[in-house]
């Protein structure tokens, strides 16, 4: 029943909840109260939503929905994978899919198996599709967090203090840790602490962060569309935000060769900037910022590259997923030994548990 309704709300899409409550209790008469509801909002979630996954969506503990191909999805809460009663079949993937990139101006097919978009809420979607996914097609979507946690809620007191008194101090920071460790999450905490008036420009590949400020300039990469154009990358940003007058840059996540053109820039006045990246401990987080600097198109020395990190990046910031919690586990201060070429981190504080 509530396919056949789906097609019917497809052809009429102003059609009122009540009017669609209404033409199944003609349609069966005898169907309780509460399954007429039921019935209704899976019918009109198919017409005009994302089917079985919008409840999902709707909980604010689920911080990920996973569509693992037909079958059971997946979710995770509090920091727990957990299979889902909600089943999929290969239909409903490809109209899910459907549903998502179309107002996005997105595409995938076999040449293009892979998509990064972003729902209305702001949430993240990946998407694979065969002949790369196998046994897909796969979904991905991060929750956009409405989460907001101060700096005490990452560690000890000693920490927070010792977090906000970088911040004031305009050290240039950078926080390191996994996937779903918390970065964005402490990025944002540290932010809340910037000066009021400061001019800070934030610059992302999918709008996560959300401190507010007196002079908040947010900026956001676009990817290609189905024909092929119109990408902005962050690199892009990055570039753009130096003709903007920033006191302050905030740059999501680094992920590629923009990390060389963000170095240029902390070394040209914009200290007390932050951004993240994925690595397993402060030491290896400086290895993958050089490491990706050196991917830009600009032909320098693997020492000049170095010399900038050197410059640019004063702390360190490491967390992790301690159980259902995200933690600092480390902060480190890059040094430069006298005489010598190379960086090195001194540890400040480091967790014992």
């Amino acid at each position: 029943m509530d396919e056949q309704l789906a097609e019917l709300l497809a052809n009429e899409p102003s059609a009122a909840r009540a009017d669609l409550m209404e033409r199944i209790r003609r349609a069966d008469p005898l169907l309780a109260g509460t399954a007429v509801v039921d019935v209704a909002e899976r019918a009109w979630r198919r017409a005009h939503g994302l089917g079985p996954i919008a409840a999902l969506l709707d909980d604010p503990t689920v911080t990920e929905v996973m569509v693992n191909g037909p079958g059971r999805v997946w979710l995770e809460r509090g920091g727990y994978l957990i299979e889902t009663d909600v089943e999929l079949g290969r239909t409903d993937i490809d109209l899910l899919i459907e549903r998502v990139l179309d107002p996005l101006g997105l595409r995938v097919d076999r040449l293009s198996p892979l998509v990064d978009g972003r729902l209305a809420d702001g949430s993240r979607v990946h998407i694979a599709i065969p002949p790369l996914a196998i046994g897909g097609p796969f979904i991905t979507i991060r929750r956009f967090s409405v989460m907001s946690l101060r700096l005490e809620d990452f560690g000890p007191v000693e920490v927070a203090g010792l977090l906000r008194t970088c911040v004031e101090q305009r050290r240039t920071i950078v926080v390191s840790g996994g996937t779903g460790a918390g970065k964005t999450t402490l990025l944002n905490a540290m932010a809340c602490h910037f000066p009021r008036g400061e001019r800070v420009v934030v610059l992302e590949d999918t709008t996560e962060l959300q401190f507010s400020g007196d002079h908040v300039l947010r900026l956001e990469a676009r990817s290609s569309n189905s024909e092929g154009v119109g990408e902005v990358s962050l690199r892009d940003l990055v570039r753009s935000s130096l003709r903007m007058r920033p006191d302050r840059i905030v740059v999501g996540e680094i992920r590629g060769a923009e990390a060389l053109d963000l170095l240029l820039a902390l070394n040209t006045g914009h200290s007390g900037s932050l951004t993240t990246c994925h690595a397993n401990s402060c030491a290896a987080a400086l290895d993958r910022l050089l490491t990706l600097a050196m991917l830009g198109d600009v032909d320098l020395p693997p020492a000049a590259v170095e010399h900038q990190l050197m410059s640019a990046v004063d702390v360190v910031v490491q967390v992790a997923r301690r159980g259902n919690r995200r933690a600092v586990v480390e902060v480190a201060e890059v040094v430069t030994p006298t005489g010598s070429s190379r960086h090195r981190l001194r540890p400040v504080w480091r967790s014992t548990s």
